[in-house]
């Protein structure tokens, strides 16, 4: 087997420096026009600096750019049964085929970028946390709600950097630079309850809802979501009615529903649709180009080019690089399903067009992020300015989560199905009726169904114990995590310790 905002809010630049978590420019995260540089000193006078510098801890959900592609959601692709890395040749993006292949090193793979990211965005969330209650300028309301914001976002890093390396630095406040050379390795043990406390502490002050000048900020119901997604990857049945019950609580908000129309969702028209429950927001209307590249600058999705096929020609679509194509194993478990024709896109079969096969072609790719035609970025270097939102929690993932968390629970199995029957019946597919293990491996498979190609599939196998035997060349031993990355190893002094089997 193939292991196979909305908003016109502006953003500006915080200045510092630091071995392990320094922070560069900011950059807008939606729709923005950057205003310029401010001093970090100089900063935090202001509720609209401090809005400012909220939004520059979100900026960092979009970076796709350090040390090379590092797109998240479609790495987790290429390392799932669903994709191969593909490309041009075996060359054209080493990383990707390492992590296709599992044969990551200290020196090879995305961990740098991942690493990099994820820190930032740490860096940033500190940063906030210490000044905002020093603004006396700042509402009470304001500074309640940014707060949990940012207790939020400082969350969803560190839980990324757990899934990805295991054992990292747990960094609460910013650094002098003594301390750089200090910081302290902590593992999940400890990682997962500080996760766990902060969306905790997030939850109770935001908002059920945003109206449509927010879209883009974290609600009440992600942070739920979010925390059952943590409880539901540390895999113990212990915690799996807190799973359920923070779904439920969702799913009795009111607030989301399935889209009727299953292939809506990836639409342009579906971005912050009554299913999405939290997206990742881009924006066409940069002007990003090369020279930028790395930075952190770039408003738009270049995962969508990567996707696409490569030299095409042809309706609907416009040409991409040929990454990311769908294996031979899950065009196969989704044949016949409703949702495969907006899954996959079966280039061969496509009337009036052509393409250049590219490396591990299969003739089957991505649909979900395809670079359609009607989104094409009309500014800019296109590659980079893509707009396509990714859909990190959607509703109903949240009810097959709820569904998980019933059954590992020992709660309703009527109730199970029934979340499980919903997500079939939106898309026509008659219901299920199984119990018990059987009730199990169908959620899981119902999972990879709905959710093909959105960067959930690897974690599903890791949690499930899976992976060893669906992922070929995938050890237990040595491939739970990425390596860290020898760039911070080397700058560390001794500080950091490498991951087993590296």
């Amino acid at each position: 087997m193939k292991k196979t905002l909305h908003t016109t809010i502006k953003s500006f630049a915080i200045l510092a420096l630091g071995a392990l978590v320094s922070v560069g420019c900011s950059k807008d995260f939606l729709t923005t026009t950057p205003v310029g540089r401010d001093l970090e000193i100089n900063y935090y006078q202001t509720e609209e600096q401090a809005f400012e510098a909220l939004v520059s801890i979100y900026d960092v959900l979009q970076w796709n750019d350090q040390y090379g592609f590092s797109m998240h959601r479609f790495l987790m692709n290429v390392a799932s049964d669903d994709n191969y890395a593909g490309g041009s040749d075996a060359s054209d993006q080493p990383s990707w085929v390492a992590t296709d292949n599992f044969t990551w090193t200290p020196n090879l793979g995305p961990q740098a970028g991942f690493w990099r990211k994820n820190y930032k965005g740490v860096y940033r969330a500190n940063l906030f946390l210490e000044k905002i209650d020093a603004i006396d300028a700042a509402s009470e309301a304001f500074k309640t709600r940014s707060k949990a914001e940012a207790h939020f976002l400082r969350a969803k890093f560190y839980f990324d950097l757990a899934r990805h390396f295991g054992y990292v630095p747990l960094i609460q406040s910013t650094l002098d630079p003594s301390e750089y050379y200090a910081v302290n390795q902590v593992g999940p043990e400890v990682l997962y309850p500080f996760i766990i406390a902060e969306l905790e502490a997030a939850i109770p002050d935001l908002p059920v809802s945003v109206p449509g000048i927010e879209l883009g900020r974290v609600t009440k119901g992600a942070a739920q979501a979010l925390l059952a997604r943590v409880y539901l990857f540390m895999d113990d049945d212990a915690n799996m009615d807190e799973v359920a019950t923070l779904c439920q609580e969702v799913i009795n908000s009111g607030q989301y529903s399935l889209e009727p129309n299953y292939e809506d969702i990836f639409k342009k028209t579906g971005e912050w649709g009554v299913e999405s429950v939290f997206e990742i927001t881009y924006s066409e209307n940069s002007t990003s180009d090369w020279g930028r590249f790395g930075s952190g600058h770039s408003e738009g999705n270049v995962g969508v080019q990567f996707c696409g096929m490569r030299d095409y020609n042809g309706p609907d679509y416009s040409p991409g690089w040929g990454f990311c194509p769908v294996t031979e194993d899950l065009e196969s478990f989704m044949d016949g399903d409703p949702r495969y024709a907006a899954t996959i896109i079966d280039a061969d079969n496509l009337a009036g067009a052509e393409y250049s096969p590219g490396y591990q072609n299969t003739g089957f790719f991505m649909k979900k992020y395809a670079p359609l035609a009607s989104n094409f970025p009309p500014d800019g270097e296109p590659a980079l300015n893509w707009g396509n939102n990714i859909r990190e929690i959607r509703y109903a993932d949240v009810l097959l989560m709820a569904a998980e968390g019933l059954v590992r629970s020992g709660g309703s199995e009527g109730t199970a199905r029934s979340y499980v029957n919903q997500v079939r019946s939106r898309v026509g597919i008659q219901g299920i009726g199984a119990s018990g293990s059987a009730l199990l491996e169908a959620i899981y498979d119902e999972r990879r169904m709905e959710l093909a190609t959105e960067g959930h599939r690897y974690y599903d196998l890791i949690r499930t114990g899976k992976a060893a035997t669906t992922l070929d060349n995938w050890d237990a031993t040595k491939h739970r995590y990425l390596p860290i990355p020898q760039n911070e190893l080397d700058a560390s002094q001794g500080a950091l310790t490498q991951n087993s089997g590296y």
